[in-house]
């Protein structure tokens, strides 16, 4: 059994938006003090790991508000209430990029934000795409970027690519595909 546990001894939301809330606990320490935990509550989100069928792996790059820069990602999107995550995989990357999976295989579950938000996501490999046709949010404008997979993990090296899920996906990619 852990002595690291802290127990919930009160909850607040602090704030509530369109995309995640806020919330303020009181927690008891285990060293029987009490102090408080802001932490954001998020619905879940997916990663795609996209394998065109030339072979190479389908990267976006898109403006990145908080950033205030364009970032290289992997396609990626939010669980809609009461949705799986591999509907959800299926739905982005279509959305997204404009290609529907025959194969979708989860690679890991990963939890990006343990300091501050309970967001977990989960990875998968997208294989055998056929091309639709995107459908992208009205607020979302974003650039495919065909890019082999070499190259991909050389830009994870090199600082290019910063996103943590996008490189947690890219070197699963490298692991899987090679």
């Amino acid at each position: 059994m852990s002595s690291l546990k802290e127990t919930r001894l009160s909850t607040e939301r602090i704030y509530k938006g369109r995309l995640l809330d806020v919330w303020k606990d009181k927690v008891e320490l285990p060293d029987g003090k009490s102090s408080y935990r802001e932490f954001i509550k998020h619905p879940g989100a997916v990663v795609i790991i996209p394998v065109l069928p030339d072979g190479k792996i389908g990267l976006i790059r898109q403006y990145r508000y908080p950033m205030g820069m364009e970032q290289i990602e992997l396609p990626a999107g939010k669980l809609d209430e009461s949705e799986s995550h591999l509907v959800t995989a299926g739905r982005e990357l279509e959305e997204e990029i404009g290609y529907k999976a025959g194969s979708l295989t989860e690679v890991t579950e990963i939890h990006p934000c343990i300091g501050y938000s309970d967001e977990r996501m989960w990875i998968y490999l997208a294989e055998q795409l056929e091309v639709t046709k995107t459908n992208t949010d009205q607020d979302e404008f974003i650039e495919l970027m065909p890019t082999e997979l070499e190259e991909a993990v050389e830009m994870v090296w090199s600082g290019k690519i910063t996103d943590v899920k996008t490189i947690i996906g890219i070197l699963w990619a490298h692991r899987l595909l090679h």
